[in-house]
Protein backbone atom coordinates (compact mmCIF):
# COMPACT_ATOMS: atom_id res chain seq x y z
CA UNK A 1 0.00 0.00 0.00
CA UNK A 2 1.36 3.41 -0.98
CA UNK A 3 1.46 6.32 1.45
CA UNK A 4 -1.02 8.28 -0.67
CA UNK A 5 -3.51 5.41 -0.63
CA UNK A 6 -3.10 5.10 3.14
CA UNK A 7 -3.91 8.81 3.52
CA UNK A 8 -6.98 8.42 1.28
CA UNK A 9 -8.22 5.53 3.41
CA UNK A 10 -7.56 7.59 6.55
CA UNK A 11 -9.56 10.53 5.17
CA UNK A 12 -12.38 8.20 4.14
CA UNK A 13 -12.42 6.70 7.66
CA UNK A 14 -12.52 10.16 9.26
CA UNK A 15 -15.32 11.19 6.89
CA UNK A 16 -17.24 8.07 7.91
CA UNK A 17 -16.79 8.97 11.58
CA UNK A 18 -18.31 12.39 10.94
CA UNK A 19 -21.24 10.79 9.10
CA UNK A 20 -21.79 8.32 11.96
CA UNK A 21 -21.70 11.23 14.41
CA UNK A 22 -24.32 13.15 12.44
CA UNK A 23 -26.55 10.06 12.31
CA UNK A 24 -26.10 9.55 16.06
CA UNK A 25 -27.14 13.14 16.77
CA UNK A 26 -30.20 12.87 14.51
CA UNK A 27 -31.12 9.61 16.24
CA UNK A 28 -31.00 11.29 19.64
CA UNK A 29 -27.69 9.84 20.76
CA UNK A 30 -25.81 13.12 20.97
CA UNK A 31 -24.91 15.41 23.86
CA UNK A 32 -24.41 19.15 24.25
CA UNK A 33 -20.80 18.63 23.17
CA UNK A 34 -21.72 16.67 20.05
CA UNK A 35 -22.49 19.59 17.72
CA UNK A 36 -19.28 21.62 18.32
CA UNK A 37 -17.21 18.44 18.14
CA UNK A 38 -18.80 17.54 14.81
CA UNK A 39 -18.16 21.03 13.46
CA UNK A 40 -14.49 20.87 14.46
CA UNK A 41 -14.23 17.38 13.03
CA UNK A 42 -15.81 18.38 9.72
CA UNK A 43 -13.39 21.30 9.39
CA UNK A 44 -10.48 19.01 10.17
CA UNK A 45 -11.58 16.44 7.59
CA UNK A 46 -11.91 19.20 4.98
CA UNK A 47 -8.29 20.17 5.59
CA UNK A 48 -7.23 16.52 5.55
CA UNK A 49 -8.78 16.02 2.10
CA UNK A 50 -7.12 19.21 0.90
CA UNK A 51 -3.74 17.93 2.10
CA UNK A 52 -4.22 14.57 0.40
CA UNK A 53 -5.56 15.98 -2.87
CA UNK A 54 -2.93 18.74 -2.92
CA UNK A 55 -5.65 21.40 -3.14
CA UNK A 56 -5.89 24.66 -1.24
CA UNK A 57 -9.18 24.94 0.63
CA UNK A 58 -10.06 28.24 2.29
CA UNK A 59 -6.94 30.19 3.36
CA UNK A 60 -3.52 28.91 4.48
CA UNK A 61 -3.60 31.47 7.29
CA UNK A 62 -6.39 29.65 9.11
CA UNK A 63 -5.09 26.08 9.16
CA UNK A 64 -2.17 26.38 11.58
CA UNK A 65 -4.22 28.31 14.16
CA UNK A 66 -7.00 25.78 13.64
CA UNK A 67 -4.54 22.91 14.19
CA UNK A 68 -3.44 24.53 17.45
CA UNK A 69 -7.08 24.98 18.46
CA UNK A 70 -7.74 21.34 17.68
CA UNK A 71 -4.78 20.30 19.81
CA UNK A 72 -5.94 22.40 22.76
CA UNK A 73 -9.46 21.02 22.38
CA UNK A 74 -8.13 17.44 22.40
CA UNK A 75 -6.18 18.04 25.62
CA UNK A 76 -9.23 19.68 27.21
CA UNK A 77 -11.43 16.74 26.23
CA UNK A 78 -9.01 14.26 27.79
CA UNK A 79 -8.96 16.40 30.93
CA UNK A 80 -12.76 16.35 31.09
CA UNK A 81 -12.80 12.56 30.77
CA UNK A 82 -10.74 12.15 33.93
CA UNK A 83 -11.79 15.23 35.92
CA UNK A 84 -15.46 15.91 35.20
CA UNK A 85 -17.07 12.46 35.64
CA UNK A 86 -19.01 12.56 32.35
CA UNK A 87 -21.68 10.05 31.43
CA UNK A 88 -20.94 7.01 29.29
CA UNK A 89 -22.21 8.67 26.13
CA UNK A 90 -20.18 11.80 26.84
CA UNK A 91 -17.03 9.74 27.46
CA UNK A 92 -17.49 8.06 24.08
CA UNK A 93 -17.80 11.41 22.29
CA UNK A 94 -14.88 12.98 24.17
CA UNK A 95 -12.46 10.09 23.76
CA UNK A 96 -13.30 9.51 20.10
CA UNK A 97 -12.89 13.19 19.26
CA UNK A 98 -9.67 13.62 21.26
CA UNK A 99 -7.92 10.51 19.95
CA UNK A 100 -8.69 11.12 16.30
CA UNK A 101 -7.86 14.83 16.57
CA UNK A 102 -4.22 14.23 17.47
CA UNK A 103 -3.17 12.98 14.03
CA UNK A 104 -5.16 15.77 12.37
CA UNK A 105 -3.20 18.35 14.36
CA UNK A 106 0.08 17.27 12.72
CA UNK A 107 -1.36 17.01 9.21
CA UNK A 108 -3.25 20.32 9.34
CA UNK A 109 -0.19 22.13 10.70
CA UNK A 110 1.75 20.95 7.64
CA UNK A 111 -1.17 21.81 5.38
CA UNK A 112 -1.16 25.40 6.66
CA UNK A 113 2.39 26.02 5.47
CA UNK A 114 2.07 28.82 2.87
CA UNK A 115 5.33 27.79 1.20
CA UNK A 116 3.69 25.15 -1.01
CA UNK A 117 2.61 25.16 -4.65
CA UNK A 118 -0.92 24.11 -3.67
CA UNK A 119 -1.58 27.61 -2.26
CA UNK A 120 -0.21 29.43 -5.29
CA UNK A 121 -2.34 31.08 -7.97
CA UNK A 122 -1.67 30.27 -11.65
CA UNK A 123 0.10 33.63 -11.95
CA UNK A 124 2.33 32.84 -8.97
CA UNK A 125 3.13 29.40 -10.37
CA UNK A 126 4.14 30.94 -13.68
CA UNK A 127 6.17 33.63 -11.92
CA UNK A 128 7.90 30.93 -9.87
CA UNK A 129 8.82 29.05 -13.05
CA UNK A 130 10.30 32.24 -14.51
CA UNK A 131 12.37 32.95 -11.39
CA UNK A 132 13.49 29.33 -11.17
CA UNK A 133 14.63 29.38 -14.79
CA UNK A 134 16.52 32.65 -14.31
CA UNK A 135 18.24 31.36 -11.18
CA UNK A 136 19.50 28.34 -13.09
CA UNK A 137 21.58 30.74 -15.19
CA UNK A 138 22.28 33.37 -12.49
CA UNK A 139 23.49 32.49 -9.01
CA UNK A 140 22.18 35.79 -7.73
CA UNK A 141 19.89 38.50 -9.09
CA UNK A 142 19.26 42.02 -7.83
CA UNK A 143 16.61 44.50 -8.94
CA UNK A 144 16.12 48.03 -7.67
CA UNK A 145 12.99 50.03 -8.46
CA UNK A 146 11.49 53.40 -7.66
CA UNK A 147 7.69 53.63 -7.76
CA UNK A 148 6.25 57.05 -6.83
CA UNK A 149 7.08 57.47 -3.12
CA UNK A 150 8.31 53.88 -2.70
CA UNK A 151 11.69 52.38 -3.42
CA UNK A 152 12.76 48.77 -3.10
CA UNK A 153 15.78 46.60 -3.71
CA UNK A 154 15.37 42.83 -3.89
CA UNK A 155 18.23 40.34 -4.10
CA UNK A 156 17.32 36.72 -4.75
CA UNK A 157 19.54 33.67 -4.84
CA UNK A 158 19.25 29.91 -4.77
CA UNK A 159 21.24 27.80 -2.34
CA UNK A 160 20.62 24.10 -2.81
CA UNK A 161 16.85 23.62 -2.79
CA UNK A 162 16.23 26.88 -0.97
CA UNK A 163 15.39 30.30 -2.37
CA UNK A 164 16.43 33.42 -0.46
CA UNK A 165 15.07 36.91 -0.87
CA UNK A 166 16.74 39.90 0.78
CA UNK A 167 14.63 43.05 0.70
CA UNK A 168 15.33 46.70 1.39
CA UNK A 169 12.21 48.88 1.32
CA UNK A 170 12.11 52.62 1.67
CA UNK A 171 9.16 54.98 1.95
CA UNK A 172 10.14 58.59 2.56
CA UNK A 173 12.65 58.44 5.45
CA UNK A 174 11.65 54.98 6.68
CA UNK A 175 13.89 52.07 5.67
CA UNK A 176 13.13 48.39 6.27
CA UNK A 177 15.46 45.44 5.76
CA UNK A 178 14.39 41.80 5.99
CA UNK A 179 15.12 38.39 4.52
CA UNK A 180 12.92 35.36 3.87
CA UNK A 181 13.63 31.82 2.70
CA UNK A 182 11.39 29.55 0.66
CA UNK A 183 11.42 26.07 -0.83
CA UNK A 184 8.75 26.79 -3.46
CA UNK A 185 9.60 29.31 -6.22
CA UNK A 186 5.93 30.25 -6.57
CA UNK A 187 5.99 31.46 -2.96
CA UNK A 188 9.07 33.51 -3.77
CA UNK A 189 7.17 35.16 -6.64
CA UNK A 190 4.21 35.82 -4.32
CA UNK A 191 6.48 37.33 -1.66
CA UNK A 192 8.27 39.70 -4.04
CA UNK A 193 5.11 41.05 -5.62
CA UNK A 194 3.15 41.18 -2.35
CA UNK A 195 5.68 43.02 -0.22
CA UNK A 196 7.59 45.18 -2.71
CA UNK A 197 6.91 47.35 -5.73
CA UNK A 198 9.02 44.95 -7.82
CA UNK A 199 7.50 42.27 -10.05
CA UNK A 200 8.75 39.05 -11.61
CA UNK A 201 8.69 40.84 -14.97
CA UNK A 202 11.27 43.32 -13.63
CA UNK A 203 13.65 40.41 -13.06
CA UNK A 204 12.87 38.97 -16.50
CA UNK A 205 13.40 42.35 -18.19
CA UNK A 206 16.81 42.71 -16.59
CA UNK A 207 18.13 39.17 -16.80
CA UNK A 208 16.27 37.59 -19.74
CA UNK A 209 15.44 40.46 -22.05
CA UNK A 210 11.75 40.46 -21.08
CA UNK A 211 11.16 36.78 -21.93
CA UNK A 212 8.76 35.66 -19.20
CA UNK A 213 7.52 32.51 -20.86
CA UNK A 214 8.04 29.45 -18.67
CA UNK A 215 10.12 26.59 -20.05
Amino acid sequence: MTLHRAYVLLAAFYSLLILIGVIAVLAGGGTLLALPLLVLGAMGVTGLWGYILNKGFMSPRMWRPFACLLGVAAVLQLFLVFAASPSGVEITWLLTSAIFSLLLVIILYRYGNRDQALWATPEELEGGMVLGKLLEAQREMTVEKQDEDRQATVRVQKAGNEYRASVVRQREAEVERFEERFTCPATLAFFIEKFTCISVRDFADKYAGGDTSPA
